[in-house]
């Protein structure tokens, strides 16, 4: 379908590909990943042709049809939504435009309109029209929506719309420049479910780890100007990479002693003369080999200790018998809301139900017509939204604004966290001024994060971060001792931070004491409970005698499932527990063997039997292995204890 052949291309004297070569078949799935800046926007370019290469070719099967999304700043005319999610060609967009005036002047009989029509349909325009309405209503659009101008539409609103018009389209293969951006979750997960079963190829750019989990087949990584492409999901990428990487830092490790051990008989033995044939010899020996680099390695993780606020009290913030209406529209009515200390509630629900209007209110940025908000005791509260852009200081440096905090900071900290949220080396002597929009949300994000409050409000606050931004922007929160109520489309970042899920419908809450997965599968037995008994209801009228039988059956079957929860907990804490002290006992086996691998590497003699210092090297590799995946599960598994045993 698609072939690039030693391509290259570089800006401004750096080197972005160097020599790479890709092909792309049908059916393939591919998740592009790599640091910012690394060129996979470029790589997008490349293929679609609007960027060229310095060197090598770039191929495409003749007849393929290729769709692209972009980031940002798709225009619009005066069509309509409908008119731009369906109008896939200039003449089908032209001939709607006709039928819709013929019909507005009542000219629907005449032999012109009744050519416009034939050629609408001959194109598949009525068809087109019926699949742009499903999608639009999937990516959470309205049918009052349909017939809007979309130049009266946000900036995310316009780039669903042409989301919806690429699916329409159907091309063969898909360019997804970061999709979900402008998605909130429930358009997220629809349009992830349709990309499922989407019939052609897709290459894809996101910084959503479980929507490249769900999705790909392949990931292809761009580092240091080459292409690296690995089987499988993002997670499996995760653990190809660092076996690769171990193997390779092993080899290269082993390659640097060899190299070593030769060159200090060269150095002892090149003046002697009963030697220095020898020497020679050793010395020819390093120069004929075949130098391995030094891996790379991943990206630096994220490890430093963030500020912790003061300790508040047992009630963080209720809101009681509140009514808030937009105008005539009344999003909320005797509205009871209430987080305690610990909580990491994520709000959940269909676009337009009031998740981001409950945020406003728990803030403290919209007042309520009727009832109050409530902050309890110690309690300051932090709000991240677009918004907090207009508190910089546009004169300042990145660097200076972030130091402008109460807390004691040193610079390398404070340049560790900016380095974290993509501010890099003379990144931070910019002026904020010059930032773009999504610079200045992450240096919002960033003081934010110096200086925490210990109740935090966040609205979408992976927007604009890449996947190691992402795991920083986690690290940080998982560290943080307060109160976080937050609403995210990124599945992935959900299921690492929420222990609590409300959603939102119609103005009515309902709570989920539970992380993410819970909330899943309770809706789905829900959803699964109410279906039978609609299913045993239809087509019959219940005497009022069936009706309260059924309803004391529901009720019964509640409770069973409800005494199946509780002892679905009570096995899972204490499987929980004796997985964690079964962890524990292996850390401190691999730590003792690692102790004494390290002991007989750095004794003199294992050099003596060069085969013996090979199998020490491999093995202390594996241990070393054993122990980081041993100490990242007990992480999690320890976590999960500590949420069981909280509930």
């Amino acid at each position: 379908m698609l072939s690039l052949s030693e391509v290259s291309k570089a800006y401004a004297g750096r080197t972005l590909f160097a020599d790479v070569s890709l092909q792309v078949n049908r059916e393939d799935r591919i998740g592009l990943v790599g640091p910012n800046g690394a060129g996979k926007s470029t790589l997008l370019g490349l293929i679609l042709g609007t960027t060229a290469p310095d060197t090598g070719t770039i191929a495409l099967q003749r007849g393929i049809t290729v769709g692209y999304l972009p980031q940002e700043n798709a225009p619009v005319g005066d069509e309509t939504v409908l008119e731009l999610a369906s109008a896939i060609t200039p003449e089908i967009g032209r001939l709607r435009r006709q039928l819709r005036a013929f019909e507005a002047e009542h000219a629907a009989d005449t032999p012109e309109y009744h050519d416009a029509q034939a050629r609408f349909d001959q194109l598949g325009g009525s068809t087109l029209e019926a699949k742009a309405k499903k999608v639009l209503a999937g990516l959470s659009f309205r049918p009052a929506d349909f017939e809007r101008p979309a130049s009266a539409l946000s900036g995310g609103w316009v780039m669903r719309a042409y989301l919806a018009r690429l699916l329409t389209l159907g091309p063969d293969l898909l360019l997804l420049d970061e999709p979900t951006n402008h998605l909130d979750l429930e358009a997220l997960l629809w349009f992830q479910e349709y990309l499922r079963d989407y019939p052609g190829a897709m290459v894809l750019i996101s910084h959503d780890r479980e929507f490249l989990n769900q999705l790909t087949t392949s990931i292809l990584e761009i580092r240091q100007g080459r292409l690296f492409r690995y089987r499988g999901n993002y997670d499996a990428y995760l653990e190809q990479r660092a076996a690769n990487e171990a193997q390779l830092l092993a080899a290269w490790k082993h390659q640097q002693r060899e190299i070593a051990r030769l060159q200090a008989f060269v150095d002892r033995f090149r003046a002697k003369n009963t030697k220095a044939a020898q020497a020679q010899s050793k010395l020819k020996q390093i120069e004929r080999m075949v130098k391995l680099e030094a891996p790379s390695g991943a990206e630096a993780t994220v490890a430093f200790a963030f500020p912790q606020p003061q300790r508040a009290g047992r009630r963080v913030v209720a809101l009681e018998g509140v009514r808030f209406a937009y105008g005539e529209q009344l999003i909320y009515d005797k509205l009871d809301f209430e987080a305690e200390r610990g909580r990491r509630i994520v709000l959940v629900g269909p676009n337009g139900a009031g998740k981001s209007t409950l945020l406003k209110l728990l803030a403290g940025v919209l007042v309520p017509q009727a009832g109050e908000r409530r902050l309890g005791h110690n309690v300051s509260a932090g709000y991240y939204s677009q918004y907090r852009v207009d508190t910089l200081h546009l004169d300042r440096t990145v660097l200076e604004e972030a130091f402008d905090t109460p807390q004691a900071l040193t610079e390398t900290f404070v340049r560790t966290v900016l380095g974290s949220f993509l501010f890099r080396g003379d990144d931070v002597f910019k002026r904020v001024g010059v930032l773009s929009g999504g610079e200045k949300s992450r240096l919002a994000l960033v003081k934010l994060l110096l200086d925490p409050p210990n109740l935090l409000l966040m609205d979408e606050p992976t927007t604009h971060l890449d996947l190691a931004s992402v795991e920083a922007l986690l690290s940080a929160l998982q560290q943080f001792d307060g109160t976080i109520v937050f609403i995210s489309h990124d599945v992935y970042f959900i299921r690492q931070l929420a222990n609590h899920v409300v959603h939102i419908h119609n103005g009515r809450l309902t709570a989920y004491p539970g992380d993410y997965q819970y909330y899943v599968d309770k809706t789905a037995a829900l959803r699964a409970l109410e279906s039978g008994g609609a299913d045993s209801a239809e087509g019959r009228n219940p005497s009022t005698k069936q009706t309260a039988t059924s309803v004391a059956g529901r009720r019964r079957e509640q409770k069973r499932l409800a005494a199946q929860e509780r002892q679905a907990r009570y096995r899972e804490l204490q499987s929980v527990r004796q997985r964690v002290r079964q962890l524990e006992h292996d850390i401190a086996a691999g730590e003792a063997r690692q102790a004494e691998l390290t002991a007989a590497l750095e004794d003199p003699e294992t050099y003596a039997d060069s085969s013996r210092a090979v199998a020490l090297n491999r093995e202390i590799t594996e241990v070393i292995g054993d122990l980081e995946r041993l100490t990242a599960e007990w992480e999690t598994a320890a976590t999960r204890l500590h949420e069981l045993e909280g509930e």
